[in-house]
């Protein structure tokens, strides 16, 4: 889509806190009017509408819209937020190995600004299916670059909680 569309669902974005509880439809109405303007099989509709169903707390409503997007073929930066989304909502929806599954991959694609974001949900993933040992180490590691001191020490403990007698 161009630029102006992008635009003004960024502003729509950048409103969403004005939006108390009871008004949640009113967002999702504006975003369903920006997605009105797409063609009919463009993959940002379905993922702008999952967005704001998943936002608006109703996780059930935007897993069909993240397969359907990610179906759709939408890829780079926003078919990563995606994968993350979903996999995000498939937890929250009881579905956590589904999650699992989709995100594992994503710790070898290559790397962006997304990275903690696939491991912090990743980790919860884990932890909802009772592997908190794996989830605790993938939290580690995102964090142990981020440290002002220890980063070597908490990426060896990172590494340790899933090694075999760690």
């Amino acid at each position: 889509m161009n630029q102006n569309w992008e635009d003004r669902v960024a502003a729509a974005w950048a409103a969403f806190d004005t939006y108390p509880e009871e008004r949640a439809h009113e967002f999702r109405a504006l975003i369903d009017t920006l997605v009105a303007e797409l063609p009919d099989d463009s993959p940002l509709g379905p993922f702008e509408q999952a967005c704001a169903w998943d936002s608006t707390g109703h996780s059930d409503k935007a897993v069909p819209l993240y397969r359907e997007a990610l179906a759709r073929g939408l890829d780079g930066y926003k078919g990563r937020r995606a994968k993350i989304q979903l996999s995000s909502s498939l937890r929250n929806t009881g579905r956590a190995e589904e999650g699992v599954e989709l995100l594992t991959p994503e710790l070898d694609a290559p790397s962006d600004e997304l990275d903690d974001a696939v491991r912090a949900t990743l980790a919860l993933c884990l932890s909802s299916l009772g592997r908190d040992r794996e989830g605790l180490s993938l939290v580690l590691g995102a964090l142990a670059p981020h440290l002002p001191r220890y980063q070597r020490s908490m990426a060896n403990y990172a590494r340790a909680l899933v090694e075999p007698g760690g």
